[in-house]
């Protein structure tokens, strides 16, 4: 049974205790506890290989827990499915369906959650407006730059309305110009949509559009600060 949490406080968001990945006789992440709040933006920072996108890819229930919990404003998702964990996900490489057009691809978490042809037809054009692709909707995904399939990949996660958006290197991908415009943008519309997020990457310039940030290295967090670029060095 699992415990509950001592506050209302405690219980908002999500919460991973003492969270453990292993590869066989390898421990990529080790008994790491972390909480992200409603509205909140964390960074996780850290080199290739410290745990992170493994991490975050446990949450998302990509990858099983040899050990820990994932909780949701207090309950325990053992055993929640990926796609029952209302969380958006978003890439490094977007991984945008190629049969699809631009607004399909946006429109594609719609579709699932049942919402009607004409609603989520509408609903994909406001999401492209809203990343700076509007008229985009017919566009093959093929003809994009990697800036803007980032945009549709975010356009993408953020149409159904997750509850939290689980961010793996979003921007690496791109050029340094393209990465400090999309980054931008990308903390804009969290904010603008109130929309809590785990941030992987390795990048403190980029961690430090977050709200806090958390420094990993060898499977373990090391420190947690304010948005420093430095916590990690």
């Amino acid at each position: 049974m699992s415990r509950p949490a001592n506050t209302a406080a405690a219980r908002a968001g999500l919460s991973v205790e003492s969270a453990v990945v292993r590869y066989g006789q390898t421990v990529a992440v080790d008994r790491v506890g972390l909480s992200v709040a409603p509205g909140e933006v964390v960074a996780l920072l850290g080199p290739s290989g410290c745990g992170k996108s493994t991490l975050l890819r446990a949450i998302a229930g990509l990858e099983p827990l040899a050990g820990g919990r994932v909780l949701w404003d207090g309950t325990d998702l053992a055993g929640v499915p990926v796609h029952k964990r209302a969380f958006g996900l978003m890439f490094q490489d977007g991984q945008l369906f190629p049969h699809l057009d631009v607004g399909g691809n946006v429109a594609y978490g719609l579709k699932m959650a049942g919402v009607g042809r004409a609603r989520r037809v509408a609903q994909a054009a406001g999401w492209l407006e809203l990343v700076g692709l509007g008229g985009y909707e017919s566009r093959d995904v093929a003809t994009l730059s990697g800036g803007q399939a980032q945009r549709v990949a975010l356009a993408r996660a953020l149409a159904p309305g997750p509850r939290l958006m689980l961010l793996d290197e979003p921007l690496s991908a791109l050029d340094a110009a393209f990465r400090e415009e999309l980054g931008a943008q990308l903390r804009s519309i969290l904010a603008a949509t109130a929309t809590p997020a785990l941030w992987v990457t390795h990048d403190p310039a980029e961690a430090a559009a977050a709200d806090r940030v958390l420094a990993m290295a060898a499977g373990r967090l090391r420190r947690t600060a304010g948005p420093d670029p430095d916590v990690a060095r």
